[in-house]
Parts: C-alpha cells; structure tokens; sequence
C-alpha cells in the first residue's frame, strides 16, 4: 500500500506568520506534500506571500483552524456566532486563493470552550445554522470541503466522535461538509478505528490526521495503523494524511494541549520519522 504524506506547520511553527514562509520549501525538500498550514489568525494571514511561495515550489496547500471564545459558534451570543461566520469566510477566501481544497480542525465551536456538561439541543442548532451560511458561501465560489475535526473530550464538548460528526455534516445539508478524523483524538474517544472510518465511509471522510497516541513520533505508540490504512483503502479514502505535533520549544500551544515532554528533539524530527515509520508500515500491506 503506497500512502502520501502530507505536515502540518505546527511542526516548526505555533502562529504561523511572514516569519514562517519558509517552511513552505522546506516541507517540499523533506517530501511531504501538501502541507496543512493552520491559520489562527486569518485576518492577518499573509495570503500573497504563501500563493507566491507555494506556486514556486509546487507544493499543495490546505489549511486548518480553531475557533476560540471571541469566534465560537456555539455562543448564546449571536454576535459571537456573527464573528465566527466571518472568520469562517475569511478562511473560505483564502482557501479558494490558495487553490486549497480543504479547510479543517475544530471549526464548528471554540476549542477549549467547555461549559461543564453534555451538549444541548441549542447549542447544536446554533452551530448547523451558522455553519451552513458559510458552508453555502464556500460551495458559492469553489470546490472545497469544510471538514469538522471531531476531539477529545478535554477539548471541545460538542463533537468528539465520528458519528456526531456525520450527523453534524447531514444535518448541514449543503454537500460540501465532510468529518477530518485525527488518530490522536480517535484513540481517547472512538471503540475502533475501523468502525469510526466506516462510520464516514466515502461520503463523509474528508481529511485525515496521522498523529501518535501521546503526540509522539507516530509509529512508536498504541494507534493500530495497519487497521487503520486498511480501513481507510477499504472504504476508498484517497484524501490527504497528515502529520500534526508540536515543536518541543512552544508554549502556549504545548501548555493547551497538555504536552509537558519532548518526544524527539525537535518538530521535524518528530515529522521525518513518523513519515519513514508510517510509509514502512503502510509499505507491508
């Protein structure tokens, strides 16, 4: 089985910026492709800069991104939700600019945005209706999928499993909505990696995250990957997979998502291993 692996910036970078661009060729030099830049400020993102770039280079680009509380579609503010359509479209625009035809991560609530109990009726209905206006705006001028990135229960209340997901993408309705599963988050929450890509099938898996159980060099944890990129092929997902840890050296990020040891020395280890781990897997099948 020949698989195609794809790096996030978060790699080297945790905001990615005009400081960052040349991360671009250096993901091109080291194989990956495409590589995911996660946006978490789109309002300032330096949109020519990495068109420019990428087009040079050839490199595929997706993008992902998080909501946060000033952003989150979940709010009893309907301001809140105002301003995360916004952001929401903005990232729409940059995607069809960059020629990206995914947009993913935890895009439907603030991440990190837990209110203390299960979700509720409204807050699922907040989301549908907000999401399905950008969801309409995208399918307006471009191709692209908004993927909704289901995680774990420390991070989000609202969609943690695949087939919440699913019903998250169907209730939208308008087509271009698909589920970007992460292993990292599958294995805390999902009872099988097959039955959670099954769940998806071919109309619903968009996207795909490579990640280790503890964040780690993916190959060296708990995550079946053998189950996994058989279930993936079983169900003819050609989709992108990508590698997505964090540098060793970040600190807000790193503090978030609870990491408090180094797992290679640097981002880019972490990534290049994974990547001959996983193709040697992927290459027994």
């Amino acid at each position: 089985m020949e698989i195609k692996l794809g790096v996030d910036t978060f790699i080297w970078s945790e905001v990615f910026t005009r400081d960052d661009l040349w991360i671009i060729p250096k993901a091109k030099d080291l194989g990956f492709s495409p590589l995911d830049i996660a946006i978490a400020h789109p309002e300032t993102f330096p949109l020519e800069e990495v068109r420019q770039l990428a087009s040079e280079v050839q490199l595929d680009i997706i993008t992902t991104t998080t909501l946060n509380k000033e952003t989150n579609l979940i709010s009893d503010d309907p301001a809140i939700r105002a301003a995360g359509v916004r952001s929401l479209k903005t990232l729409v625009d940059i995607n069809r600019e960059l020629g990206s035809k995914i947009l993913g991560g935890v895009n439907y609530a603030g991440w990190g945005c837990l209110s203390g109990k299960p979700r509720t009726d409204e807050e699922w209905d907040r989301s549908v209706s907000a999401m399905r206006e950008v969801a309409d705006y995208a399918r307006e001028t471009t191709d692209m999928i908004i993927a909704v990135e289901p995680v774990n229960r420390f991070e989000t209340h609202f969609l943690n499993i695949a087939e919440d997901a699913v019903r998250y993408c169907s209730d939208i309705g308008t087509g271009n909505m698909k589920v970007h599963l992460d292993c990292f988050h599958m294995i805390r929450e999902e009872t099988s990696f097959r039955g959670a890509v099954e769940t998806c099938g071919k109309e619903y898996l968009g996207y795909v995250h490579v990640c280790e159980s503890n964040r780690g060099i993916p190959g060296t944890g708990l995550v079946p990957w053998k189950e996994f990129f058989l279930a993936l092929t079983d169900i003819g997902y050609d989709g992108p997979m990508v590698i997505e840890s964090f540098d060793p050296g970040f600190e807000e990020l790193n503090r978030e998502c609870a990491i408090w040891r180094s797992f290679a020395d640097s981002g880019e280890e972490l990534a290049v291993k994974g990547k001959a781990n996983l193709e040697s897997i992927a290459a027994e099948l």
